[in-house]
């Protein structure tokens, strides 16, 4: 089976810089052949995500903020009348508001756990519902999770139940939309530098903690998360569906 993806169509969420996931995934799919768009949330994030698109031939940005359903109406409708189907769907979307990501979980506020829920997890049902309405030729939806959805991850908090949450959206999600060739899967990255990474107390902390134990005895490149993005994009993973692909040097594993 190919990794290329000429022909298709991909939309991306969740692009935020250059050293964002999204952005690595979104480089793979273009270089392997695939039709880009890129989403962004704001005005405020508009013109860095709009100078990286251009750096892709094609590639086309469109605004859209995850926790509007007006919003992501309004995003798929313009993306049929510009590409009529769709094949692909990347959400690389998390966030959580910064009090909540230290000290104790004990301490999650009501509103904390609301938002986290609503933009973390709740976007991937709602990008999905929309997406697979143009996935005509089935397709492939892709999300990003981590190791703190089924472990303890100081100060991950409720983003960590907010994953586990996304990890079970994703088993539902991709029983329901299996009969229309639509797969649905997650990618549980190692620790990186990311702009939303950098929100986590103690991220220092734990990029050493794996490199220390990972068998591989180094921390993920952002281009490794991005090529297996590609891999589950395309016709290579066909049979691979409700899974969580781990791509973390191996830390998963380990026992202690």
């Amino acid at each position: 089976m190919s990794a290329e993806l000429q022909g298709r169509v991909a939309v991306v969420f969740g692009v935020a810089n250059k050293r964002s996931i999204a952005w690595s995934i979104a480089q793979g799919l273009h270089q392997a052949g695939a039709q880009l768009a890129v989403t962004y949330q704001n005005e405020r994030l508009e013109q860095e995500a709009k100078d990286l698109i251009l750096s892709l031939p094609g590639a086309e940005g469109f605004m859209c903020d995850v926790s509007s359903d007006t919003a992501i109406d309004q995003l798929f409708a313009k993306l049929k009348e510009r590409y009529g189907k769709l094949h692909v769907l990347v959400h690389s979307v998390a966030f959580a508001p910064a009090e909540e990501l230290k000290g104790e979980f004990v301490n999650t506020s009501r509103e904390g756990f609301r938002i986290a829920h609503d933009v973390s997890v709740y976007s991937l049902i709602a990008l999905a519902r929309a997406g697979s309405q143009l996935m005509e030729d089935g397709g492939s939806i892709i999300t990003m999770t981590y190791y703190g959805a089924e472990k303890v991850v100081p100060h991950y908090n409720v983003m960590a139940v907010a994953k586990a949450a996304l990890e079970c959206s994703v088993r539902y999600l991709a029983y329901d939309l299996g009969k229309r060739r639509i797969r649905v899967n997650a990618i549980s990255a190692g620790p990186i530098k990311t702009l939303a990474a950098r929100g986590i107390s103690g991220l220092s902390d734990m990029l050493k903690s794996h490199a220390e134990r990972a068998p591989l005895q180094r921390n993920v490149d952002v281009a490794e998360v991005g090529s297996t993005g590609v891999f589950l994009a395309s016709d290579a993973s066909s049979g691979i569906t409700g899974q969580v692909i781990y791509v973390d040097c191996g830390y998963n594993i380990m026992g202690f």
